[in-house]
């Protein structure tokens, strides 16, 4: 017989973020370390074509983010990705995303974890790599036992850092370039003539250019955290709408203005690939400390990716023990609205990270390899979303037509959006990093596939639904 809940328990969360904190976590979520410390690498693989990369993927991730802002505008007692699917595509589709969003961040999580390792060492390499690791677990788990809105605090002010990092650096760019600056390393002066005097915007042709689709998409893992927080968002109908409009504005400014003005200083053809070219173009300003500053930035911007998977994580869990895809004992939250044992559930695989230092480089190549596969599970996620929004469309075009959050071209945005997914897989398969990570991924489908049976066999032995619809709330008027 099921173990009855204490009295006092709770299982529902707490609507602690305000207004600016989902704001700031979407802006954090769009941002990722790749910016800081990868963008001089995949410039040198596609040339100028990187700026029209990043609009395509960015123009695409805004599409999806207005279908699910209106899928969980349409019914508030939506809380996660894994709850819109298992009403709109069925039980099984629920169970497949939660848990395929829950393995991927808690694989990010620790890999994040392991980028701060490398951090601290440039900082003070005598320090032992478990240190720094076992201090960042700690540090995660006692932030995430915190009520929501200090998650929301920590994810403010650690996505304030990264936006003036990239607007200092916007800022130091179009400095150079109205003062005439001369690059000392490449003996060029600084202009934007440098995006198309070098082999022209695609100097590596269609090729390159399409390759180059699957360095870039990984940039964008984060930007659905937004619909994550936004079940415990604080006026949501006004708040959610508002950051996710922002999305274009922050990749154009973030991305595109950055790169545009990084390549305009220094030909992306002089570019050393091995190098944050954000701390080459503070350099040339005069900034002697830029290389320090940057490895601080992105420390804290691996310490916040950590913590957002760490958080969505352990709210994907809370979903799967409400629905009985879990112990039920993990749905359970503290009067705060805290789910402590999905916090403590998570911690036990994220301390995984300091055996994994501790067995050296060998067990941290697999790791590399492990954590690709979970990155190209974040594709399925996102288009198990696209889908749930073309069952939406056919379920309840009443609630889509009386949405005030409408995706724009609906009958067709979806589609659009599988379809760019499919060709990114494409990419994916025609690289060598990435296609054996990618032959990989069938093998966690199976293995959720007979997961789901079992459980499907436990719920209806235990008499609990399969297909029970998530009612939309009753609107209180004063």
């Amino acid at each position: 017989m099921a173990r009855q809940a204490p009295a006092d328990a709770h299982d529902g969360l707490e609507r602690g973020l305000s207004n600016r904190h989902l704001q700031l976590i979407a802006i954090g979520g769009a941002i990722g370390t790749g910016l800081f410390l990868g963008s001089g690498k995949v410039i040198s693989l596609t040339g100028p074509s990187v700026l029209f990369i990043y609009a395509g993927i960015g123009c695409m991730m805004f599409l999806l983010m207005r279908a699910l802002g209106e899928l969980l505008l349409s019914n508030l007692n939506y809380k996660t990705f894994g709850d819109i699917a298992k009403d709109l595509i069925g039980p099984w589709a629920g169970f497949f995303v939660s848990w395929t969003y829950w393995v991927t961040w808690i694989v990010i999580c620790i890999a994040d974890i392991i980028a701060i390792t490398s951090y601290v060492a440039y900082i003070n390499a005598d320090i032992p790599n478990w240190v720094p690791a076992l201090i960042t677990a700690a540090v995660l788990v006692i932030l995430n036992l915190q009520p929501v809105k200090f998650f929301g605090e920590f994810e403010f002010w650690f996505s304030l850092i990264k936006i003036v990092a990239i607007l200092a650096l916007i800022g130091t760019g179009v400095f150079l370039l109205v003062s005439g600056f001369t690059n000392p390393d490449t003996g060029t002066a600084a202009s934007l003539t440098h995006l198309w005097e070098h082999g022209g915007l695609f100097p590596f042709g269609a090729s390159g250019f399409l390759l180059g689709f699957q360095l870039g998409i990984f940039s964008f893992i984060g930007v659905e955290l937004v619909g994550t927080a936004a079940a415990e968002t604080k006026d949501p109908e006004h708040n959610l709408p508002r950051a996710i409009n922002s999305i274009v504005v922050r990749v154009l400014i973030f991305y595109i203005g950055a790169l545009t003005v990084i390549m305009a200083i220094t030909p992306w053809n002089k570019l050393d690939p091995d190098q944050s070219p954000f701390v080459t173009t503070f350099a040339y300003a005069g900034f002697a400390a830029a290389a320090f500053a940057i490895n601080l930035v992105v420390l804290t911007s691996a310490a916040s990716s950590a913590n957002s998977g760490f958080y969505s994580g352990t709210r994907m869990m809370h979903s799967l023990a409400r629905d009985g895809h879990a112990p039920r004992g993990f749905a359970l939250t503290d009067a705060r609205g805290v789910p402590r044992r999905a916090v403590f559930f998570s911690t036990v695989f994220v301390l995984s990270v300091v055996p994994i230092l501790l067995l050296g480089d060998s067990v941290i190549e697999a790791f590399t390899f492990v954590t690709s596969v979970a990155s190209t599970f974040i594709i399925f996620v996102w288009s198990m979303i696209a889908i749930s929004f073309i069952c939406y469309l056919r379920k309840h075009p009443d609630r889509h037509a009386s949405s005030k959050f409408r995706t724009p071209l609906a009958r067709v945005t979806p589609w659009l959006v599988l379809g760019f997914f499919a060709f990114i897989l494409v990419t994916l398969a025609l690289a060598d990093d990435t296609r054996l990570p990618l032959m990989f991924t069938p093998i966690w489908f199976v293995a959720i596939a007979i997961a789901w049976q079992v459980t499907k066999r436990r719920l209806v032995r235990n008499g609990q639904p399969l297909t029970a619809t998530i009612d939309i709330p009753e609107r209180v008027t004063d």
